[in-house]
């Protein structure tokens, strides 16, 4: 069971006015907010163990080394990861995107296919893109329908021996829809291509064991998980992640260098070159433990009933329209009032203290499917509350009011 004004009160954000009003956080899609303990966690690491990691003999730096791989640990289970070492910390799950698209540049040949699907995150649309510019791969992309569904026989039409790779988010950002991904990596493996999933959306919501899921590559950002913003993970099978060159060349990441060869760290270190960010990499580990006190099947539960209650006062409103109404969705809603732009309204709540998102969320193909310019976009989190949801549904009434 969730107490909600118990979690609330770890959240020191969620005391702020907005104009006046008091602060209505609905854009959890975009980034969570902080609770105090990872505060804290942060500001203790500058405060009582600021050092370099994995480069010192002197205490500071054993300690911050110790707390740093603490969080490595943490994070592996989490996520059910078989070695601690096929987590890779990164700065975020584009940047992870970004090592795994760049280490492909010398696995493709022309001619060779990889999979998108439609409603992704430009992140995991660009890099790819880039990457068959560098090797001659044909991009080619899983359809969708009008109710935000991946169309599962036009993928099975798609997959072939020429499929080297498959990347698709886990809950898309724009309509949250969860997709079926067990059935997408098993049907790429039958024909020999590995496979990626953005969990940047699903895993505020969805506790993955990438263990049973079997997949190749998994990214998620901290940000989102109520960590801080700069800190992510690339999960890659450790068959992989040998397979795949460094990403980027300095300190940490070598073995031994002289001037005529450089040897290359085993893994993780192999994919972290440079000073990482330390603090970031151990209060994401704070609030990976402060999410599983509250139980992922706690947080799930309650988001759900956030969502139907939203979603049938939302669709009250004459006009009202919900892009994105999968049965099988995370607790955001996508919505436009009928020809009224989603900025105006996103700028008219604002001042009454509702914080949504408005625009395209980076997923320009979704709204170009739909015809339309952008969506306004309520996204929850386990510490929004039905009361809330009944102040944005007046801000709504009252905006569409002056805007019509």
């Amino acid at each position: 069971m969730i107490d909600i004004q118990k979690i609330r009160a770890d959240f020191p954000i969620l005391n702020k006015k907005v104009n006046g009003k008091p602060l209505v956080y609905l854009d959890n899609a975009a980034t969570s907010q902080k609770p105090q303990v990872v505060i804290d966690s942060i500001v203790n690491y500058y405060t009582t163990i600021n050092s370099n990691i994995h480069r010192g003999v002197h205490t500071l730096s054993q300690k911050a080394t110790d707390a740093y791989e603490q969080a490595r640990i943490k994070l592996q289970q989490h996520f059910n990861a078989k070695k601690s070492y096929e987590i890779i910390l990164t700065a975020g799950t584009t940047h992870s995107i970004n090592i795994v698209a760049t280490g492909f540049s010398s696995l493709l040949k022309k001619g060779d296919e990889i999979i998108v699907s439609a409603m992704e995150h430009h992140s995991n649309i660009v890099p790819w893109q880039m990457l068959c510019e560098r090797t001659g791969a044909i991009l080619k992309v899983i359809p969708m329908d009008e109710v935000g569904e991946l169309l599962m026989n036009g993928y099975d039409a798609l997959l072939s021996n020429k499929t080297k790779l498959v990347f698709v988010n886990h809950v898309s950002n724009a309509l949250g829809t969860i997709n079926p991904i067990e059935k997408i990596i098993e049907k790429a493996h039958k024909v020999g291509a590995a496979v990626l999933i953005d969990g940047a959306q699903s895993c505020p919501h969805i506790k993955p064991d990438l263990q049973k899921l079997n997949v190749d590559f998994y990214v998620a950002s901290a940000h989102k998980l109520c960590g801080p913003t700069g800190v992510g993970i690339l999960y890659g099978k450790e068959a992989w992640l040998n397979k795949l060159p460094p990403y980027q060349g300095g300190g940490e990441m070598i073995k031994q260098v002289t001037f005529e060869k450089t040897t290359y760290a085993d893994l993780p270190h192999k994919f972290e070159a440079g000073t990482p960010n330390i603090a970031g990499v151990i209060a994401f580990g704070t609030a990976i433990d402060y999410m599983n006190e509250i139980g992922f099947d706690n947080i799930a539960a309650y988001e759900n009933e956030l969502l139907e209650y939203a979603t049938k006062k939302l669709l009250s409103i004459e006009g009202l329209k919900i892009y994105g109404t999968s049965q099988h969705k995370t607790a955001v809603i996508s919505f436009n009032i009928g020809e009224i732009h989603p900025y105006d309204i996103g700028s008219i709540i604002d001042k009454l203290g509702i914080a949504v998102r408005t625009g395209h969320h980076c997923a320009q193909p979704i709204m170009d499917f739909y015809n339309i310019p952008g969506t306004v976009r309520a996204s929850f989190s386990f510490y929004n509350t039905f009361e809330e949801i009944d102040l944005l549904y007046n801000a709504l009434i009252k905006a569409k009011t002056m805007l019509c």
